[in-house]
């Protein structure tokens, strides 16, 4: 009979989560992580697997952290409010990579910039991961439609490809250095220039509506 474990399963992969996040997969050792959560090579190995399987289970739970945030955030109440949310959601990916003052970036892209290109299954997790975002943010979209927020006659997949190519890029730009005046005009244009109905005030991108 196998022994039970006597390690939170989950505080160790928070901690290989911490490694992997700040030195990459390469600059990770199976070593590092040993010494990280104070447990031997043998009790990871036999708990996670080799260092691909432990990241993989790492990049796939954070990839579903990201979907649920986005979840939380977007899609969640009246097409009333959906503008609204849509906005909120611009803006805390660009406060949320200004508070990133150690530049750490999203592991999301960390991951797929040093594997994607030889690793199917991070290949695929981060695709199915980007097919999630933009289905919540062309349904956010569609219901802003709904409301008359947003102009009905533009194409929603194409706003919501949109949105996630420059929030993805606020993300980017952000950890190369761009400063946070930068970043945060860069979502209050994305909004501004979002279609709106003919005859609509823009307003301030930031409220949500076409006047504050």
């Amino acid at each position: 009979m196998a022994r039970p474990r006597k390690f939170d399963e989950r505080r160790v992969l928070e901690l290989a989560r911490e490694r992997f996040w700040d030195t990459g997969y390469a600059g990770t050792r199976m070593d590092d992580i040993a010494t990280a959560t104070g447990l031997g090579k043998g009790s990871l190995y036999g708990a996670f697997g080799d260092k691909s399987a432990m990241f993989h289970r790492v990049f796939d739970e954070w990839c579903t952290a990201i979907v649920e945030l986005a979840k939380q955030r977007l899609t969640c109440g009246p097409d009333s409010e959906a503008f609204t949310r849509l906005s909120a959601y611009v803006q805390f990916v660009a406060a949320n990579t200004v508070a990133d003052t150690d530049r750490r970036g999203c592991l999301l892209a960390k991951g797929v910039a040093e594997l994607a290109q030889h690793d199917p299954t991070v290949a695929d997790r981060s695709a199915e991961t980007m097919a999630a975002l933009l289905a919540l943010l062309r349904t956010e979209i569609a219901a802003a439609q709904r409301n008359g927020d947003l102009d009905d006659d533009a194409d929603p997949e194409q706003l919501a490809a949109l949105l996630l190519t420059v929030l993805r890029g606020i993300e980017a730009v952000g950890k190369a250095g761009l400063p946070s005046k930068t970043l945060q005009g860069i979502a209050d244009t994305t909004l501004a220039v979002l279609p709106r109905p003919r005859g609509t005030g823009r307003g301030d991108p930031r409220c949500g509506t076409a006047t504050c």
